[in-house]
């Protein structure tokens, strides 16, 4: 264990991160981190490697080490999300339809994690020879090797080209999953998976590469900032989510002679136990996005995330508290997330009062948002859009506004890039659902969606000891 020692303390005293294209390169820390020593060392150059043995031999083999372990742990963190959103979208909706949620949620990683090694990490980062400013694709695949040039990728030399893959495989499936609530308890199965599946291998992957490959957004004068997703991951889900969620129409019963049916969730606890384990995967969304085990960025990574959050939570707590009249516990779940949603874009660049800022704002507006969605009659059962789309373009914008890189320009970058993802996601997603209706169909029938899609779709209960079969 002892090169496990040196390379934990050599990434001490010299972790730098590595140049990248996969997410946002961190910002210059704010006052308070800039004292950091790691912050302010000097990136290593690159070396040449002619073999294993000799990069196995090399001084910066033990720092290569621990930043690939960071990010292997990190990826883990975000594979635990769906999890999560499994526990809270399965909460927050009927028994009737548990089983169908947690099967989408369990096949999604899969779909995601295949679809994106066959072509979607090609198309995100199709790397210089082969990009544009709009699309690239640097073929179908990944590669299997053993040697240096596999280890050290050509964009990431901070970690092995297997665990950048992998790292960024967790944020392809992600996005879909967010869609997964906003449709719930009406959707059929296998339109939903086919949406998924086109989603991740075409639309997702494209958009990432305007920004985290090198595309256009990132090469304007000004170029747009988003570290760890608000915008490329959340709020593209989110686009996504409104499309199917204009053209499937709200849930049997939901809006009834012009007012609104509350329908609750059947369990809060598992609920509760679904924005804990966002929470915690969340530390290896941002934490991981610095690309580095640098300890200083890291540090102050995990630190604003989880300032956003209380403070989206709290924010969440009095606004629902004074509009609806008692503290209610799903609109704390979702200001916590808000929260975390809100700081990813910018969680590198903010100090504790921008991070507690852009937390409060983000929980105070879910809420407002929760009930605007529903005003208009937007059924989204779990809340996605309000705490992704939302809460995701306030975090993006929030960079031009409180982060280090905050002013006119950027924030007028920061607007750009809102309005161009959105637009492609919106049309694109508009587009695949309508295509999907006119061929599969999209919605159950009437008869299925009031006896529950765990019956229909699945031919079975999540609960077949505790809930009788209800026809009608």
């Amino acid at each position: 264990m002892a090169w496990l020692a040196a390379g934990a303390v050599t990434c001490m005293t010299l972790c730098v991160a590595p140049p990248a294209y996969s997410q946002d390169e961190p910002a210059p820390a704010p006052a308070a981190a800039e004292a950091t020593p790691a912050a302010e060392a000097p990136a290593e150059e690159e070396k040449p490697y002619k073999d294993l043995e000799e990069f196995a031999a090399s001084p910066g083999y033990s720092l290569f080490v621990v930043n690939n372990v960071w990010m292997m742990l990190s990826a883990a963190l975000v594979f635990i999300m769906h999890l999560g959103f499994a526990s809270l979208e399965a909460g927050l909706t009927r028994s009737k339809n548990t089983t169908n949620i947690l099967f989408k949620n369990t096949i999604i990683p899969g779909i995601g994690i295949i679809t994106y090694a066959f072509v979607g990490f090609n198309l995100m980062y199709p790397g210089a020879d082969y990009a544009g400013k709009y699309i690239g694709f640097s073929g179908f695949g990944i590669a299997v090797t053993e040697d240096v040039a596999g280890l050290t990728d050509k964009y990431n030399v901070g970690y092995t080209y297997w665990t950048d893959f992998l790292f960024q495989a967790m944020f392809a499936a992600t996005a879909a999953t967010i869609v997964s609530g906003a449709v719930a308890e009406r959707i059929k199965l296998h339109s939903f998976l086919i949406f998924a599946t086109l989603f991740v291998a075409i639309s997702y992957p494209i958009t990432g590469m305007w920004k985290w490959g090198n595309g256009w957004l990132n090469t304007m004068e000004t170029p747009f900032y988003d570290f760890a997703g608000s915008t490329l991951v959340h709020s593209v889900g989110g686009w996504a989510a409104l499309a199917g969620v204009i053209i499937l129409g709200p849930r049997l019963g939901k809006y009834v002679d012009g007012k609104i049916k509350p329908i609750p969730g059947h369990s809060l606890p598992l609920a509760t136990i679904g924005v804990f384990l966002l929470w915690l995967g969340w530390f290896g969304f941002n934490g991981g996005s610095v690309l580095s085990a640098n300890p200083g960025l890291v540090s102050l990574t995990l630190v604003t995330t989880s300032l956003a959050a209380s403070a989206g939570a709290i924010g969440a707590m009095f606004t629902a508290w004074i509009l609806l009249k008692k503290p209610d516990l799903s609109m704390v779940l979702n200001g916590i997330l808000a929260g975390l949603v809100g700081i990813t874009a910018g969680a590198d660049q903010m100090n504790m009062w921008s991070s507690i800022i852009i937390g409060l704002v983000a929980g105070t507006v879910v809420v407002f948002s929760v009930l605007f969605f529903d005003k208009i009659k937007l059924d989204d059962p779990v809340g996605a859009l309000s705490v992704h789309l939302v809460c995701g373009i306030w975090g993006t914008l929030a960079v031009g506004i409180l982060g280090a890189k905050a002013g006119g320009a950027q924030l007028m970058s920061q607007l750009i890039g809102i309005v161009s993802i959105g637009a492609f996601t919106f049309l694109f997603a508009f587009v695949l659902f309508l295509v999907i209706k006119a061929i599969f169909g999209l919605r159950v029938s009437a008869e299925e969606e009031t006896e529950g899609l765990d019956i229909g779709e699945h031919g079975n209960e999540a609960y077949p000891d505790f809930q009788p079969v209800t026809h009608g």
